[in-house]
């Protein structure tokens, strides 16, 4: 291997493990245990915080068709009144609870049909259309702080959480660790190799010395 593609290879590898490492508690923390990652229509949480009431349209483009809650995941404070709103887009839809939550409502295609809850307290509220759940129809209802203690915008960061423990939340850091290890031991081993390369002249696998 000559010096200019080693360089090279070895540099490649260890940009590629250091978006491993960013990439990945991101995604971990935002499945919500899995729940969310089959909706087609999901991106981010979308911040609702600091509002009084908040809409979610019903039957929004998702999923294959018209099978989304938009925005599929928000974040609200306690005490806020969410208001499902049915476009009559995708045929016949619901809001149900999933894990024994207390509301669902009427299964309807009627534009203009509204559904409300009101989140009195901190909770993570999952919940779906019974006729399109296998499609990925679901959303999440953050109320207050979002999972592991990071706050939405404008909120402190996940460093000062409440002291409860998620083992969800809590395979996000070692897996972070586990992937940053991983590149820094990747980072020494390429700076012992270019070390060689540029002491000999080739890599340690030719068995050849500069002098030969």
């Amino acid at each position: 291997m000559k010096r200019r593609d080693f360089l090279r290879v070895a540099g490649g590898s260890a940009a590629a493990g250091t978006a491993a490492a960013t990439a990945t508690p991101a995604a971990a923390q935002a499945s919500f245990d899995g729940w969310m990652s089959d909706v087609g229509n999901y991106s981010e949480v979308a911040d609702a915080t600091g509002q009084d009431e908040v809409t979610i349209t019903v039957g929004a483009q998702g999923n294959g068709g018209n099978f989304g809650f938009d925005p599929a995941a928000v974040q609200v404070d306690p005490g806020t009144t969410v208001v499902w709103e049915w476009n009559g887009e995708g045929g016949q839809h619901n809001v149900v609870a999933e894990e024994g939550g207390d509301f669902e409502s009427e299964l309807t295609a009627e534009a203009g049909f509204t559904f409300e809850q009101t989140f009195e307290e901190a909770t993570v509220a999952k919940y779906y259309c019974q006729p399109h759940r296998g499609l990925g129809m679901k959303g999440v209802v953050v109320v207050g702080e979002m999972p592991g203690g990071g706050g939405g915008g404008g909120g402190e960061g996940g460093g000062e959480g409440s002291g409860e423990v998620d083992l969800h939340t809590l395979g996000v850091p070692i897996q972070a660790h586990w992937v940053g290890g991983a590149t820094m031991l990747g980072i020494i081993v390429s700076l012992v190799f270019t070390f060689y390369v540029l002491k000999y002249g080739e890599s340690p696998n030719t068995g050849t010395g500069r002098g030969e």
